[in-house]
């Protein structure tokens, strides 16, 4: 059974940064892409970021783009995401999700195959 556990929420102020960090088990890390998704109270949740299963492609939401890095480890089994000058409409709950040999180009959620419990994010202004 796959397993996906994110850490690494918490709350920041705005201009902050904080990483968040998935690790996953059950299955070899490497025959996944990896996406991160957020989910705002009362807002649909959206595509954040995705890597490909080598790390060679990185695809992130247009509004990202600059303030948020997806990097993985694939010796750790852990995919992160590194959120740089946080702001407070950045606040959500967050998501790690696994594609079974995924390009890293998926960005409906609905191609994703496993997803983990989610970590809150709350930026302060």
């Amino acid at each position: 059974q796959v397993q996906l556990v994110e850490s690494g929420g918490g709350l920041v102020q705005a201009g902050g940064s904080l990483r968040l960090s998935c690790a996953t088990s059950g299955r070899a890390f490497g025959t996944f892409a990896m996406g991160w998704f957020r989910q705002a109270p009362g807002k649909d949740r959206e595509f954040a970021a995705a890597i490909s299963r080598g790390g060679g492609i990185t695809n992130y939401a247009d509004s990202l783009k600059g303030r948020f890095t997806i990097s993985r480890d694939n010796a750790k089994n852990t995919v992160y995401l590194q959120m740089n000058n946080l702001k407070p409409e950045d606040t959500a709950e967050y998501y790690c999700a696994a594609e079974s040999y995924g390009s890293g180009f998926t960005r409906n959620g609905n191609g994703y195959n496993y997803w983990g419990q989610g970590t809150q994010v709350t930026v302060s202004s």
